[in-house]
């Protein structure tokens, strides 16, 4: 606990603070750097996984190759001991056959030169111990040890329990027997049985104290070699993973670079081909699909080309005949009165046509400025309160001719923001002309709302309403709700798509939500500063009286 405190006392300190922040800090980035590069890299992703699967395989390998081998070493071990100490229990036995009598001070002697002479022929290093039991006449028969060292300490009592049963049995052990440190040992014992008389049999304990630093070494060197081994093959693996996916990863990183000239315009981008494997039928393939798609493309521009300027020719000529034609027309239209009234009304009727004839010329050159990339934005700060209000009021007139009611929804202090006044003034008459004529005489909502962001106004009419999917062919030219339908605004089928065109030059928004029966709603949604990027709206595209659980989707794509 006062640890605890200590550490918390540390942190509140001011400069452990900013120490502990920048180390997070540092560590958030890595991390972040790392998530990046992991997403990113399909070569580092194959390089990591390889490195973990083979460093997994090589461990679990080496870890198996060096228990087989250790294993190995010490089982040849324990039966080369094992046999060694049998043969010399057998050859002691008859040697120390000869005392009848264990009070015998010869059995000592004799004792000790038997162990001396299995000491001899046995291996350096090896220590050779004949103990007396642990229980009867013999007990207190002192220890002989060669060379003398203190091995009952290190012989288990689990050991001399097993030769007290009269078997040979061995155990691994760490002792110090010469005072310069612990060392593993490997301990086998066995009874050296002894008549003596003709009634009882007794015998000594015969114990060979084998040092494992022979067998310790070789295996500490064996798993060195496979650690090595390992490290190097784990290695190498990864060096081949590297090179062989980016073999794989270098060829689609020029198709993607490439794809990306290509969408960025450059259509005589073309990959290398090296080679006939599959990656050269890849590079082979892309640059036959890149030559088809830049010979379509440019066919399509060359008839687009053709079409904008068709368009653009037949409205620029028949603006001459129109003129002429427009100053005969309104001849007659003035000297209707006098005319028979078969012959006023078709005067009428010519004035009419000729008006919405003149607007959809207007209309085509309009459409042929945006199709050929000439349109232009002259955004300045405008109050988009007083534009909403005055092309209402300019429409007013309209309205009661069509028995619609217009409620206007603005808000009382100023709506300043960069746009153009004639395109947005335009859109609005074209919403809200679309409205009163498909609004059924009910009345056509208008509001306006802004945030610090965007602009956004709503034109809602309770008319027919829109089918599904009809949001979004609301937008396309010429396109019509209802054919049957006669117009009673007099509009040219290019109001909409015009609109369109003008809220993406203004880099906005147009959408539109509907319902069959139940009236639609178009928004229009503009940056407060031009050239911003709009993320939302002030006003939702369901009306609040809508009996949906989501919106329609728009008549134009954004994030």
């Amino acid at each position: 606990m006062q640890l605890a405190d200590w550490y918390r006392r540390l942190l509140r300190h001011p400069r452990a603070e900013a120490v502990h922040r920048t180390v997070t800090d540092r560590v958030l980035v890595a991390w972040a750097y790392g998530r990046r590069a992991w997403r990113r890299s399909l070569q580092l992703r194959m390089v990591t996984i390889t490195l973990l699967v083979s460093g997994v395989l090589v461990v679990a390998f080496g870890a198996l190759v060096a228990s087989r081998i250790t294993d190995g070493l010490l089982r040849a071990k324990v039966d080369s001991a094992l046999e060694q100490v049998r043969e010399a229990a057998r050859v002691a036995a008859p040697q120390l056959g000869g005392i009848n009598d264990p009070a015998d001070t010869s059995l000592p002697s004799l004792v000790n030169q038997v162990g001396q002479r299995l000491a001899e022929s046995a291996a350096q290093d090896t220590v050779v111990a004949i103990l007396p039991p642990s229980t009867g006449r013999l007990q207190n028969m002192p220890a002989r040890v060669f060379p003398p060292a203190q091995v009952t300490q290190v012989i288990p009592e689990a050991l001399r329990a097993r030769i007290t049963e009269r078997k040979v049995a061995h155990q691994f052990t760490t002792g110090d027997l010469d005072g310069r440190g612990a060392h593993p040992y490997l301990v086998v014992g066995s009874p050296i049985p002894l008549s003596i008389g003709t009634q009882e049999l007794y015998y000594l304990e015969l114990y060979y104290l084998f040092p494992l630093t022979a067998e310790e070494s070789a295996a500490n060197l064996v798993q060195t070699t496979v650690t090595a081994i390992g490290v190097a093959l784990v290695l190498l693996l990864a060096v081949l993973a590297a090179l062989t996916t980016r073999l794989v990863v270098r060829p689609v990183r020029m198709a993607a670079r490439t794809a990306q000239r290509l969408s960025a315009g450059l259509l005589d981008q073309r990959m290398e081909v090296h080679g006939e494997d599959d990656l050269a039928l890849l590079a082979a393939s892309f640059n036959q699909m890149a030559e088809n798609l830049q010979r379509q493309i440019i066919r399509l521009e060359e008839m687009s080309r053709l079409q904008r300027r068709f368009t653009s020719d037949v409205s620029h000529e028949l603006r001459t005949p129109l003129t002429t034609v427009r100053m005969a027309a309104d001849l007659l239209f003035t000297a209707r009165t006098g005319f028979e009234p078969e012959v006023a009304r078709s005067a009428e009727l010519l004035q009419a046509e000729l008006d919405r004839f003149e607007s959809l010329l207007t209309d085509l050159l309009e459409i042929s400025r945006f199709d050929a990339g000439f349109a232009v934005l002259d955004a300045e700060p405008t109050d988009m309160a007083q534009i909403v209000t005055r092309v209402t009021g300019q429409l007013t007139s309209l309205a009661g001719r069509c028995g619609v009611t217009l409620q206007l929804s603005v808000p009382d202090k100023p709506v300043i923001a960069e746009v153009d006044p004639r395109r947005v003034e335009r859109i609005l008459r074209n919403l809200i002309g679309n409205a009163m004529e498909h609004g059924e005489r009910c009345p056509v909502e208008v509001r306006l709302a802004a945030d610090q962001d965007a602009v956004a106004m709503t034109v809602r009419d309770h008319g027919i309403g829109l089918t599904p999917g009809e949001e979004k062919q609301v937008f396309n030219r010429f396109w019509r709700a209802d054919p049957s339908r006669a117009r009673q605004t007099g509009g040219t089928g290019l109001g909409l798509s015009i609109s369109l065109e003008d809220a993406r030059l203004h880099g906005g928004w147009l959408e539109a939500w509907g319902l069959p029966g139940a009236g639609a709603q178009f928004r229009l949604t503009l940056p407060i500063r031009a050239g911003d990027r709009l993320t939302s709206s002030p006003l939702p595209l369901a009306p609040d009286d809508a009996s949906v659980a989501e919106p329609a989707l728009s008549g134009d794509s954004h994030g």
